[in-house]
């Protein structure tokens, strides 16, 4: 056990009262200023710790840690989410979901972390991640369908987390094409879908999911103030991660479900009641060089987002920046 846990430990006996400075030097065989130092350590991995001058150190409260054995007991999935990686820190949970999945990992495998120290976006866009703040997590799929319908999954995506923030925080949060979510025009979610394929056939894919749950405004770095929020902002109240992770699993396990019952039309008609894109005016910056301006009228087969011109023409949008 190290210091860092046995300062834990000494906390947690004291329960309410505080604990002398000079007591936990004693119990530590530390200094005075080694303790503070071992103190400020804990409150950067979010424990909550009241000093006083007089009186010592108490814990008020402690971070929001995610556990295996918590997360399993409140899951009614059948595949999603049977097998459960959970990290304490890790450069992207994408890279991990890729090598389990390289190693055989069955759909809905999960992987997630407190922490990603260079979490990814789409376009190569770095991903803020900080601990303990939100939920950082990597689902392992097994699409059937041909390659060309992958960017389906990325909607099918976006669809189950709007669908599990709505239910269980009651913020109405809207889906941007093709991987945002948005909360009054702010950005709350992200969504990253990655394909390994081999002669055109889609060996495996990987949906990285971002959900900024418990951020306060403070607790963004100054690039991000003026386009980031939080389910904690919004909502006004602690979110359960927890819970939030078992929902989102839990909507990708039936939408999955109903997606090869039914075909991409269902998940079409949800994320169009969902979207806060339709009929609106947007610009389209495409992954092909072009700027597209005009209405966006709905979604063809391909999950491809279709914006009508002022001279009626129709422009289907694979890829690309959507700015509404």
């Amino acid at each position: 056990m190290n210091n860092h846990e046995r300062l834990l430990g000494i906390l947690e006996e004291g329960s309410s009262d505080y604990v002398s400075g000079e007591e936990i030097s004693r119990r530590l065989s530390v200094s005075r200023t080694a303790v503070w130092k071992q103190i400020n350590k804990l409150r950067e991995l979010g424990y909550n710790i009241d000093a006083s001058s007089r009186r010592g150190y108490r814990l008020i409260s402690q971070p929001d840690r995610l556990e295996v054995s918590k997360l399993a007991g409140m899951l009614t999935t059948q595949s999603f989410g049977q097998r459960i990686v959970i990290l304490d820190s890790t450069v992207s949970t994408q890279q991990d979901a890729m090598r389990l999945a390289e190693e055989g990992a069955l759909e809905g495998t999960l992987v997630l972390a407190e922490e990603q120290t260079a979490g990814r976006g789409r376009l190569g866009r770095k991903w803020y991640s900080p601990r303990g703040k939100g939920i950082w997590m990597s689902i392992v799929l097994r699409p059937t369908q041909p390659l060309a319908f992958t960017p389906q999954l990325t909607l099918l995506t976006g669809v189950a987390v709007c669908r599990a923030i709505r239910r269980l925080t009651g913020v109405e949060a809207g889906i941007k094409w093709p991987n945002d979510l948005l909360i009054h025009g702010r950005k709350v979610s992200g969504i990253l879908l990655e394909s390994a394929t081999e002669d055109q056939r889609v060996r495996y894919c990987i949906a990285g999911i971002g959900i900024d749950g418990s951020l306060n405004v403070e607790d963004y770095p100054e690039e991000l103030s003026h386009v980031g929020t939080s389910l904690k902002i919004e909502a006004g109240l602690e979110i359960d991660r927890t819970a939030l992770i078992a929902a989102v699993l839990e909507e990708m396990e039936q939408l999955s479900k109903l997606y090869a019952d039914q075909g991409f039309q269902p998940i079409a008609m949800l994320w169009e009641a969902l979207s806060v894109t339709m009929n609106r005016s947007v610009r389209a910056h495409t992954g092909q060089g072009m700027a597209v301006e005009g209405t966006a009228v709905g979604l063809d087969p391909s999950g491809a987002l279709v914006i009508e011109t002022d001279h009626g023409e129709r422009i289907q949008v694979i890829s690309g920046d959507i700015h509404l």
